[in-house]
């Protein structure tokens, strides 16, 4: 089909709630994507983060078809071999207990609040479930995960929305004191807000929280949805930070394209979900689970994950040596980077990129977002980088 006829067929069958370009994307090779046309783009946003492995990865692709020929599908009333690798692996790269399986970062995060606040239900009572979230988060796209979202712009339209959760201001460790009373069972961190517009979060304030959540029993659940699986240069961002989550959530790049997503549990919270409490049909998923055993095979080396953070290096010195007039600062780890830029031209620089040859995201009001894949080879980065230095000088 031509892209006229995709548009067309788009706007008439697909209920309008994105904003998408002008371009339909048909196939992908490496970290290079075809659109309808033959036009090439080289991709420096992987699906928003999940294409980790980029397009037509050999070993990706090879164990997806295997699994695809065998069985894609069981349901939970049953064991599979492809779950619990995926288990042990993640259990045994973390230090942490328990996995339990999803279908993507707002239902991972559904299940980290759920297992919060029964941990603290069940040991405290039913009013010791207040949960604490950092404004400019992003959690998901649920009723629930809504709410939990630190951004006053989502809490529109669908009420009533579920109660029980606060708001503080990231690195304000003070402020985190004084909401953190005996009603609070949880806090939940992004160690770089996405959405937010690529924020690391400072390391002392992140410390200091946690300390004070072990002193007093409260929960540390860290959103890894879009930092995780090797995003920055380690398997789980929060390694950086010298911290030790209760509850991890997974998803984006788990899978390599293949939806998935997942909550890793430490030994407070690893028995606190009993049969019958919680649940997902696809979670688990076979072929989910055989992309996400492949990826992390992968992605779990240390020369890779080094290469992760070189890659994020060379990106951000080239763009630093270049001193480009439009860029005001640049956030971020490894290869998750927010390029700062004047709000009102953030769109023309994404269209004009887009027109080189380049696809790439935003975050926040006025930030370009840069999340390719992990595979990204340097003369593809190089190639992206020059487009960049000339729309951007």
């Amino acid at each position: 089909m031509q892209f006229d006829e995709i548009k067309a067929m788009e706007q008439q069958y697909v209920m309008q709630t994105y904003g998408r370009s002008d371009i339909a994307l048909v196939r992908g090779e490496g970290a290079t994507l075809i659109d309808s046309e033959g036009r090439r783009y080289i991709d420096m946003g992987s699906g928003i983060g999940v294409n980790s492995l980029g397009y037509g990865h050999p070993q990706l692709t090879q164990a997806i078809c295997e699994q695809a020929q065998q069985l894609m599908h069981c349901s939970n009333l049953y064991y599979s071999e492809p779950m619990v690798q995926v288990a042990r692996h993640l259990v045994e790269a973390s230090g942490l207990s328990r996995v339990f399986f999803a279908n993507s970062g707002a239902e991972a995060n559904e299940a980290m609040i759920k297992t919060a606040r029964k941990y603290s239900s069940d040991r405290y009572g039913a009013q010791r479930c207040q949960i604490l979230t950092l404004k400019q988060s992003f959690h998901g796209r649920t009723m629930t995960t809504l709410m939990a979202t630190g951004q006053e712009k989502f809490h529109q339209y669908f009420y009533p929305f579920p109660q029980g959760f606060s708001y503080v201001t990231p690195g304000d460790i003070d402020e985190f004191y004084e909401q953190a009373d005996a009603h609070v069972c949880a806090v939940i961190l992004e160690m770089i807000q996405g959405e937010g517009g690529v924020l690391p979060l400072d390391k002392a304030y992140a410390q200091a929280v946690c300390a004070y959540c072990k002193e007093h029993d409260i929960l540390v659940c860290v959103d890894e949805v879009q930092t995780g699986i090797g995003r920055t240069g380690t398997l789980f961002c929060y390694e950086q930070y010298g911290i030790t989550p209760d509850i991890v959530s997974l998803a984006k790049g788990l899978g390599g394209g293949v939806p998935i997503g997942a909550i890793l549990c430490g030994a407070k919270c690893a028995d606190t979900l009993q049969p019958g409490q919680h649940g997902s049909t696809f979670g688990g998923n076979l072929l989910a689970c055989r992309a996400a055993q492949c990826v992390l095979s992968i992605v779990d080396q240390p020369s890779f994950l080094q290469s992760v953070k070189e890659k994020g290096d060379r990106i951000r010195e080239q763009l630093t040596a270049a001193d480009l007039s439009a860029i005001r600062d640049i956030r971020g780890l490894g290869l998750m980077l927010g390029i700062g830029v004047e709000k009102e031209k953030r769109a023309g620089y994404v269209q004009k990129l887009q027109e080189m040859g380049v696809i790439v995201l935003t975050a926040g009001t006025d930030t370009i977002r840069l999340l390719p894949p992990l595979v990204i080879t340097n003369e593809e980065i190089d190639q992206a980088l020059a487009c960049m230095k000339e729309v951007l000088k």
